[in-house]
């Protein structure tokens, strides 16, 4: 299980990575062809609403949302820079032989144009990864943020 560990934490470590760099084709990089990614707020999913900020449902999803912050997105969002802090905090195998993680996040944000660096949001990612060899890859990332409020709109995934 350590080996194990040290892909899962790699994997996340490339993906907080991919974002904060804004390197969206290495965010993509870190999903599997049925990969999924969704940012909800924790009393829409508590509740059961499928009310999303950004629901990424299935692979062809994820590139979209790719070529949106690279192409469509470039000279129209009020760009920020992102830094994200996790915390591994489970670790299980399902009977199917994938990994469910749960990670605590923390996400800063500084505002390009004032410098000046704010809490974006701080909550959950429950993951589904799916170990090969010595690759892992999400099948999904689902973000649950504590708060159903945010200080400012989310162009980029969380």
């Amino acid at each position: 299980m350590s080996s194990s560990i040290t892909l899962i934490e790699n994997l996340n470590r490339d993906y907080i990575c991919a974002l904060d760099s804004l390197d969206m084709s290495a965010w993509l990089a870190c999903f599997n062809l049925k990969g999924r990614y969704t940012f909800i707020s924790e009393e829409n999913e508590r509740r059961g609403f499928p009310i999303a900020f950004m629901l990424d449902d299935c692979y062809e999803r994820l590139q979209d949302r790719v070529t949106q912050v690279v192409e469509i997105q470039s000279d129209s969002t009020e760009h920020y820079q992102t830094r994200h802090f996790t915390q591994l905090v489970s670790v299980s195998e399902t009977d199917n032989g994938l990994i469910n993680a749960v990670f605590n996040y923390s996400i800063y944000y500084t505002q390009r144009d004032n410098n000046l660096t704010k809490i974006l949001c701080v909550g959950q990612y429950f993951d589904t990864i799916k170990l090969d060899g010595d690759n892992a890859s999400y099948i999904e990332r689902k973000a649950v943020t504590d708060t159903n409020v945010l200080p400012r709109y989310t162009a980029y995934p969380v």
